[in-house]
């Protein structure tokens, strides 16, 4: 027998007008044009991986930056987006939490919420708009073979999405029940016609306007067409706490986003990998990645990639990472955000402090 489970499909959410969002885009953002804060003791690995970024763009290997939530929600994504532009970053890899805030600033202009609070009176992630279009933007993308950050980063650049009639969908599904054919996007419509059925979606256009989308991220990422990738966790996000959330939407966006990034790090030979603000999500899903790459690399005799990383995060660093991997006594041992890139990097570069200093600095060491 089944495991009894909680009904999560009678969460009640409400407005996004209704949260209390602690910041507003305009008091965030900060300007590419604008001189970086002072370096001070990052200077010398700014310029190390400055220096690293653009041999590996000359080699035209992969520059992947891996990003937590804290990158969005300190006002980066101008400066990022024009690394983007100037191809000095070629993929862009997230948690869930990096397109949640990205898409909730484009929406709204607004973002982040008191979580102590809310999740004391059962408020917290319930909020209608966020997890209804993240669902709406992944069950569409689907059908084009999308991914999580691809899909949201169409929905926010196109201020929506258009769904098929469902009748088309209950044919084409009729069609594929009665001979198989391996067809990749048979479940995708399936996904799609549940939720119209249960929701109440017609077919057409769903005009979703996001005043604020020349500050997303995720926007710009899929308007150069630089991949951007998401991969959350289920029941990480507070995408999960709506009702209308389906771990099969979420799953299938996040497993064709891993096979995204698989690509871009079997690019990574002569490549950098910038991981800042991401303790958790970045190395254990390079790893993986990595492994992947190595196992295709090795069955077309290619070497096996083992690329500059530059870490940047807020905790202070007393180990030498340049004279090898810690004891297993010694609790820089159980940094995983050193150790498992350390494993893989052929070099490895940490900068303790704020992204902002880290990423400005970055910026305008290239763009000089």
């Amino acid at each position: 027998m089944a495991y009894r489970r909680l009904d999560t499909a009678a969460v009640r959410v409400h407005p996004l007008t209704q949260r209390a969002s602690k910041h507003a885009l305009k008091d965030i953002l900060l300007d590419p044009d604008a001189p970086a804060p002072a370096a001070g003791p990052m200077a010398p690995t700014l310029d190390r991986v400055a220096t690293a970024i653009r041999s590996a763009r000359d080699a035209e290997a992969s520059v992947i930056l891996c990003y937590g939530a804290h990158l969005v929600k300190n006002g980066l994504a101008p400066i990022v987006t024009r690394m983007l532009e100037a191809g000095w970053i070629t993929h862009l890899a997230t948690n869930g939490a990096g397109v949640i805030h990205d898409w909730e600033y484009a929406y709204g202009g607004r973002s982040e919420e008191n979580v102590q609070a809310n999740v004391a009176d059962g408020t917290f992630g319930a909020w209608d708009e966020t997890g209804r279009y993240t669902q709406l933007a992944l069950l569409s993308g689907a059908l084009d073979g999308m991914g999580y950050g691809e899909s949201l980063g169409r929905f926010i650049g196109e201020d929506g999405c258009t769904l098929p009639d469902p009748g088309r969908l209950q044919r084409e599904l009729v069609a594929w029940a009665q001979q198989p054919d391996g067809d990749d996007a048979a479940p995708a419509r399936a996904e799609l016609l549940r939720a119209m059925a249960a929701f109440g979606w017609a077919g057409g256009r769903q005009h979703v306007p996001h005043p604020h989308s020349q500050h997303s991220l995720t926007a710009a990422a899929w308007r150069l067409r630089v991949p951007l990738t998401v991969h959350p966790g289920i029941g990480y996000d507070i995408v999960f706490v709506h009702p209308m959330a389906r771990g099969a939407v979420l799953g299938r966006a996040g497993g064709i986003d891993f096979s995204v990034f698989c690509q871009a790090v079997h690019g990574l030979a002569s490549g950098v990998l910038l991981s800042v603000g991401s303790a958790v999500m970045a190395p254990q899903v390079f790893e993986k990645a990595a492994s992947v790459a190595n196992n295709l690399r090795r069955q077309q005799g290619d070497e096996t990639i083992s690329p500059f990383v530059a870490i940047n995060d807020l905790a202070p660093m007393n180990w030498d990472w340049s004279s090898g991997e810690p004891p297993i006594d010694n609790p820089a041992y159980y940094l995983r955000f050193c150790k498992s890139f350390h494993r893989i990097a052929s070099e490895l570069a940490y900068a303790a402090g704020d992204n902002r200093t880290f990423i400005a600095g970055l910026w305008e060491r290239l763009r000089d």
